[in-house]
């Protein structure tokens, strides 16, 4: 773990603090670098840590009956994870694992709860940001739960293009997953989700080139996914 440059890591938002509290943030943060698939936190494990991916692709996952995973969350640079637990004075409900090699900034949560009781601006800042990943959640929950296959998967894919992005192509994801990952994200088994992109790529709505995926009909696919 190396000192954390604090103004050219991390977003401008903790640039609200005063000279002091930048002081106490430099000392306190690290950054630590996870290999591919390496676990960043377990479920049950104490919440200590903010988090803040830097670099790379992160998954937020539950195990439920029988050891399946459920993915329930991506995390992409420079979003934050890992606090909720904290502030709910509650171990870790899912795990986090590395998609690829990814680099990620922790900072003490006690630190963290001491900046809010003092910074508005910040406080209203992870409020904010609670908000939002609790609207994003209870979507997914309707969509994953009340959708067919299809749409689940369309659904699936247009998530992680609007998360992660397309390459210079302007089509092809910006992620590549495992058979077995994609259907954990769209809650189905690893043989539906083969077989539901297979049929996509029948239909000219996407192709596949190993764990590329390149979205051919984006109209399409968005139509798939509303109408589930």
């Amino acid at each position: 773990m190396k000192p954390l440059d604090v103004s050219a890591s991390l977003p401008e938002i903790w640039r609200a603090l005063n000279e002091n509290e930048h002081e106490l943030l430099r000392k306190d943060a690290r950054f630590v670098n996870f290999k591919k698939n390496e676990i960043i936190y377990f479920e049950n494990d104490k919440p200590e840590d903010l988090m803040c991916l830097l670099k790379g692709k992160v998954r937020i996952y539950k195990e439920g009956v029988g050891g399946r995973v459920q993915i329930v969350r991506v995390v992409r640079p420079v979003q934050y994870f890992g606090y909720r637990a904290y502030f709910a004075g509650e171990a870790y409900v899912t795990s986090a694992s590395a998609f690829e090699s990814s680099q990620v900034c922790l900072v003490s949560m006690k630190i963290v709860e001491q900046f809010l009781r003092n910074n508005g601006t910040l406080a209203m800042f992870f409020i904010q940001l609670l908000s939002l990943d609790l609207g994003v959640s209870d979507e997914r929950v309707v969509n994953l739960t009340q959708k067919h296959i299809r749409g689940r998967l369309a659904e699936s894919l247009l998530f992680l293009k609007e998360n992660y992005g397309v390459e210079q192509d302007g089509a092809t994801i910006n992620i590549y997953l495992s058979r077995e990952d994609m259907a954990n994200l769209s809650n189905m088994t690893t043989s539906n989700a083969i077989r539901t992109l297979s049929i996509f790529e029948n239909e000219r709505i996407v192709s596949i080139d190993g764990r590329k995926i390149k979205i051919i009909d984006e109209e399409k696919l968005r139509k798939i996914s509303r109408i589930g």
